[in-house]
């Protein structure tokens, strides 16, 4: 408080812990810049993170959510392709690392997984489900979580949730908290094709005629597509904040897109208890 007191500022960047999320959004919204860049996740829970966009709604400031790979190019370019693959029949998501997936001991850290870069995960595949207006009608809708697995001190190490939505009936993701490596993939199958992107990752497999078996098609990569070399999500991200305060462009990751990804992982937690 006492440094926007000292000096206004046109952009402001919150870049802590997720604990310190509220706090440190609503003095900046008290401060009124004209746009403010909130590092994911927006809040601890859908509570707080209401509580920032009552507020944020209040004084009219615009909030955009650094979840960077709405803003990489290799994503975007993922998802210009899909209409290669035909409709989605099915898209799964995997994260692998050696932080635990969920503890309610850290309910008011935020240090485990499925809200660390869990938030990541199902925001992309949500990204993919938006249509090119951002249309984000497409919420997915949990309809189980199996695969739970706790350790001795009762910390969640592996799930597996399943979703539906409109666009898609058989959306899957994996947090697995055991991995000596850290894994980020997202698997989405058409009719005709099918798309892998992933830390690493980037292949396009569409229908071929099969060469093993006549009146048949199968899957071939198409190898003359490659992802680029550099992602670009922080500039990227810059970019549109820019462009947004010169009126340029609509905020590709909002508020909302940020709660939506939330909402979803408030109700995983609710089958973890």
């Amino acid at each position: 408080a006492n440094l926007y007191a000292r000096q206004h500022s046109d952009i402001i960047v919150i870049a802590v812990n997720e604990k310190s999320h509220l706090k440190e959004t609503l003095d900046a919204i008290q401060a009124k810049p004209k746009l403010i860049i909130l590092e994911k996740p927006v809040a601890l829970n859908s509570i707080e993170a209401k509580l920032i966009k009552d507020s944020a709604s209040r004084d009219n400031i615009p909030i955009i959510v650094n979840h960077e790979r709405r803003f990489a190019d290799d994503y975007n370019k993922a998802k210009s392709l899909m209409n290669k693959i035909g409709a989605i029949t099915s898209i799964r998501g995997s994260l692998h690392s050696g932080m635990k997936v969920y503890s309610p001991r850290e309910e008011l850290t935020g240090f485990y997984s499925l809200l660390h870069d869990g938030t990541h995960l199902i925001d992309i595949i949500l990204f993919f489900l938006e249509d090119n207006a951002g249309d984000s009608g497409s919420i997915l809708s949990l309809s189980a979580v199996t695969g739970i697995k706790k350790d001795e001190k009762g910390e969640v190490r592996n799930l597996n949730a399943h979703f539906s939505c409109s666009k898609c009936s058989d959306v899957s993701i994996q947090i697995n908290g055991e991995s000596k490596f850290f894994g980020f993939e997202v698997d989405i199958t058409g009719t005709e094709g099918r798309i892998l992107i992933g830390n690493g990752i980037f292949r396009l497999f569409v229908k071929e005629e099969s060469k093993l078996y006549s009146n048949f098609y199968s899957l071939e990569e198409d190898k003359s597509v490659k992802g680029p070399k550099h992602s670009g999500y922080f500039s990227n991200m810059y970019k549109n904040a820019v462009e947004f305060l010169d009126g340029k462009a609509e905020l590709k990751s909002t508020l909302q897109t940020g709660m939506n990804t939330l909402a979803i992982i408030d109700r995983i937690k609710e089958r973890l208890h």
